[in-house]
């Protein structure tokens, strides 16, 4: 071929009439689907949100209000007037051990305030512990049983998938006679241990890891690196969208896990929202108006999460496609 052919503008290729057609037909289809999809999981979240603003006749109305005619904080206003209980207890590790009624020993207890900010502040510390412990340990775990070769390796990754299988209910059990043993049974660390050891967090990392070369961690070693800052220089950043795909998982998963939440917890103190929208739900059955209040409370942090983590969440999505 002539350098003058080679300089030639190439012709963009021209696509048949039909395919176009058939391309913006399902193109708008998606749309279509995409866009009905959507407004039918936002818009539970939206009646929510709107419902907690508006009033008890508005609430309570044959004809449904779409938009509130009139925009009131009666509902919050009653969410946070209702219980009350220390803003803050911080517990001595272990302390119910030698105290004489088996309660714990506080050494600092904060000023006292509405029982909903305390079950949001549970709820949050709870959620964020679970999310950091969960990742590290799955990244630690992931890396190992997909770098390391060490005896048992295949068994202990098969026993990791089959528990994945298992229902929580089956080990709930086990779990609530394992904390009241450790004596932690009714805090908070009685939801956020069970929830680090998540079978699922190991199996996403691991898959992640997979896609480390193996050269680059043999370099590392060879230039005199030690085992921990392969890990954190090299391991870690490579896994980085992997890590904010579980952090979301793990984020959602301990913050919606009401039944191990009931069981674990019991004093008004140590409740999180979503028990405390329940309690309050039992005794407020038909103020719908506090209730919406409280899940709109609820559903803010969630919120929030995701859009801090999105742009590793879909992009570990993506990822884990393309190994799958």
């Amino acid at each position: 071929m002539s350098a003058t052919a080679a300089t030639k503008k190439q012709k963009p290729l021209k696509r048949h009439p039909s395919k176009l057609k058939r391309a913006s037909a399902y193109t708008i289809l998606a749309i279509i689907l995409i866009s009905i999809v959507a407004v039918l999981f936002a818009f539970p979240l939206y009646w929510i949100i709107t419902g907690s603003f508006k009033t008890g006749a508005a609430i309570n109305a044959t004809t449904p209000e779409w938009w509130p005619s009139q925009w009131v904080l009666t509902n919050y206003q009653k969410l946070f007037a209702g219980k009350s209980a220390p803003l803050w207890q911080l517990a001595v590790p272990f302390g119910s051990k030698f105290s004489a009624d088996g309660e714990p020993i506080y050494f600092s207890v904060g000023p006292m305030a509405p029982a909903a900010i305390r079950w949001m502040i549970n709820t949050v510390f709870m959620a964020v512990m679970s999310m950091i412990f969960t990742c590290i340990t799955a990244a630690m775990a992931g890396y190992a049983l997909a770098k390391k070769r060490f005896v048992g390796r295949r068994l202990l990754f098969t026993l990791i998938v089959c528990a994945m299988a298992l229902p929580k209910q089956v080990i709930l059990i086990p779990l609530l006679r394992e904390m009241s043993a450790l004596n932690l049974y009714n805090t908070i660390w009685a939801v956020i241990f069970p929830i680090v050891g998540w079978p699922f967090g190991v199996f996403l990392m691991k898959q992640f890891s997979e896609g480390i070369p193996t050269e680059m961690l043999e370099a590392a070693r060879i230039d005199g690196a030690s085992e921990a800052r392969t890990f954190v220089k090299i391991v870690l950043p490579m896994v980085k969208p992997g890590i904010g795909a579980l952090a979301i998982f793990t984020f959602i998963n301990s913050w919606n896990d009401y039944f191990m939440q009931l069981i674990m917890l019991s004093s008004t103190s140590n409740l999180t929202i979503s028990l405390g929208i329940a309690k309050l739900q039992a005794e407020n059955s038909t103020d719908f108006g506090l209730i919406m209040a409280g899940a709109a409370l609820a559903a803010v942090p969630i919120i929030i999460i995701f859009l801090i983590f999105q742009k590793y969440f879909t992009k570990g999505i993506a990822m884990g496609a393309v190994k799958g």
